[in-house]
């Protein structure tokens, strides 16, 4: 199994990098061998070559820096997507795939325009606070945290669906992209560490969905889920 970790050193807020650890961990446990690659704005990526793509959070700079960088893999991340190759992009990071972001001072970036949707930033206050989703991808809620400056409009597969926490945009019950096997979303915690179910979940889509996951190897990350969830669905309630 061939791990791409794209940006790795420019696009690394908030631990994200933890996804990919996560999932080498879990498949190496499985008895699968695993090799991660890290490569950045001065290497030359065959995309071709990977089963798992992931891109992390960066800061609104350095998204735009990406952005530049990316255009020219445009048309193989676009085949990569429809040949049903799993990619996860959290954060700010899928914002690229869109049609454009325009920034808090109004001047528009044209985004890569895989999808249609369109991105706004405001730099006036960052919009932040804990969440709880749920998805069809698994049976599962989710839970994390939000981090952003950015509103999105346009999304037409959204991934997760919001029971607490912000979406998309304003007072939006919708959070994230999905399409085929790309995932877009801005939970973070990390999403594949506060996530035993959706990691399971994404393990299944790489090696096959009959492929047994052993019961002990994420006993503490069950654990610390059903935890977190347990007591933010209290909060939820008593508000």
């Amino acid at each position: 199994m061939k791990i791409l970790h794209l940006y790795h050193d420019i696009m690394n807020l908030y631990g994200e990098y933890a996804n990919v650890s996560a999932l080498t961990r879990l498949l190496q446990h499985m008895g699968t061998e695993v090799t991660v690659d890290k490569r950045s704005l001065q290497d030359t990526v065959d995309l071709s070559e990977y089963d798992f793509v992931y891109v992390g959070s960066g800061t609104e700079r350095n998204q735009k820096v990406v952005l530049e960088h990316l255009r020219s893999m445009k048309e193989a991340l676009s085949d990569y997507i429809e040949q049903d190759k799993v990619i996860l992009m959290t954060g700010n990071a899928f914002e690229m795939l869109g049609s454009s972001i325009t920034d808090s001072s109004g001047k528009a970036t044209q985004g890569l325009g895989l999808f249609p949707f369109t991105v706004t930033e405001q730099n006036k206050t960052r919009v932040t606070g804990d969440a709880i989703f749920s998805t069809d991808c698994c049976e599962h809620k989710l839970v994390g945290f939000i981090n952003k400056c950015s509103t999105i409009s346009g999304i037409e597969t959204p991934l997760f669906t919001v029971e607490m926490g912000i979406g998309n945009q304003d007072n939006d019950t919708k959070e994230g992209i999905h399409y085929r096997r790309f995932f877009g979303t801005h939970l973070t915690g990390p999403i594949l560490i506060k996530n035993p179910y959706f990691l399971i979940y994404i393990v299944s889509l790489l090696a096959g969905e009959d492929t047994p996951v052993p019961a002990d190897s994420l006993s503490y990350e069950t654990a610390g889920y059903e935890v977190t969830l347990s007591e933010l669905t209290k909060r939820m309630n008593n508000t």
